[in-house]
């Protein structure tokens, strides 16, 4: 009964040691290379698989997601005999997991030298600067060179990326230098552009202010002309709607020339050619009239000297101005006003006979 029941126990273990060693669970996005006695039998998909126990093992087991390899810093030279170290990383995925376990022994050490066999032969035909600017054309080449060559391997490369090149130090340097000479001469050039753009702006502002102030006189000038036209086409014909004669006009002449000298800013002025006619025209206009009402003493008998100045006879030469020119303007204005201011007295003496003469013409008329 004790051997029975030891049998069955011990078959129990076996059954139970053969179902667990003949079911093989494989997670997803995994695979699995089974060898039967050593040889290569089939690759395991996800889920639930059975194997023959003991006979049957995993050799492999391989992720097939997409992996991320980042080498390190490779120095290599380019065409100017430099020495730059670039840093790649690339991104595979296993696409066949047995030539990824049989075709090569370490796929991921294959990968990263033949990068560096690549790059190496890429960057060597380029000097630095277009090292430093042809990073999608180097990333082009090399994916095309790592894909032909995994492809036998089970390995399908999806991108490689320049993670970054380093030049060296005394590289570095002169590049800065003459990165920072570049911004100068930009900054240089962006200020004189300013500069010349501010000084075009007001140049041009100050030309429209003269052009503005121009227009402004000029708008200003002819109104004002327009206002003295009308004005003296207002006096002129006010003058020919009274029929003035000569002699007003001759009187007006005379009243507006010491005006002339009022000024504080004249420093000069001519006395017009026409002041002796215009004088003769008052004085014999103002004397006729005095001669026929006046007494016949008043004519013949003689002058006070009271300082107005003497009547001109017509055909009496006027005498020559002195050589100052302001003293001779100023005895003009003189003349002028003494000669308006006798031919008034003699009118008023005229038209008012109550007031006595001079001299003899007192005692004629009474």
């Amino acid at each position: 009964m004790d051997a029975v029941l030891i049998f069955a126990l011990v078959a129990a273990i076996v059954v139970v040691f053969v179902v667990a060693a003949s079911v093989r669970i494989v997670p997803q996005a995994r695979r699995y290379n089974i060898e039967r006695f050593g040889r290569y039998r089939r690759t395991l998909q996800p889920g639930l698989n059975l194997v023959l126990p003991v006979a049957d093992r995993v050799n492999t087991k391989l992720d097939v997601r997409e992996q991320v390899y980042s080498s390190d810093p490779k120095p290599v030279i380019t065409e100017d005999n430099l020495v730059v170290n670039i840093d790649t990383v690339l991104y595979y995925q296993i696409t066949d997991p047995r030539a990824a376990a049989y075709e090569v022994a370490d796929y991921l050490q294959a990968i990263d030298q033949l990068t560096v066999t690549t790059l190496r032969n890429v960057i060597g035909s380029m000097d630095l600067e277009e090292t430093l600017t042809s990073r999608e054309e180097i990333n082009a080449r090399l994916r095309s060179v790592l894909d032909d060559a995994t492809g036998k391997w089970g390995i399908r490369v999806n991108r490689v990326e320049i993670k970054a090149i380093d030049p060296p130090n005394t590289i570095k340097e002169a590049m800065e230098k003459q990165m920072r000479a570049e911004r100068d001469k930009r900054a240089a050039i962006l200020h004189a552009e300013g500069d010349r753009q501010a000084k075009i702006l007001t140049a041009e502002g100050t030309k429209q202010k003269d052009i503005l102030e121009a227009q402004g006189t000029q708008q200003a000038m002819i109104l004002r002309a327009d206002g003295e036209a009308k004005a003296v086409e207002r006096v002129f014909q006010a003058v020919h709607r009274n029929n003035a004669d000569p002699k007003v006009l001759a009187y007006k002449y005379l009243e507006t020339l010491p005006h002339l000298a009022q000024s504080d800013n004249n420093t000069f002025w001519v006395i017009p050619g026409e002041l002796t006619e215009a004088v003769r025209t008052v004085t014999s206009a103002f004397g006729d009239r005095s001669a026929e009402g006046a007494p016949s003493g008043a004519a013949t008998g003689p002058e006070e000297d009271d300082g107005r100045v003497p009547e001109l006879e017509k055909g009496t030469p006027a005498p020559p101005p002195p050589l100052d020119a302001a003293t001779a303007a100023d005895e003009a204005v003189k003349q002028a006003a003494a000669a308006v201011d006798d031919a008034k007295a003699e009118a008023q003496a005229v038209q008012s006979p109550r007031i006595p003469g001079r001299g003899g013409s007192s005692a004629a008329g009474e």
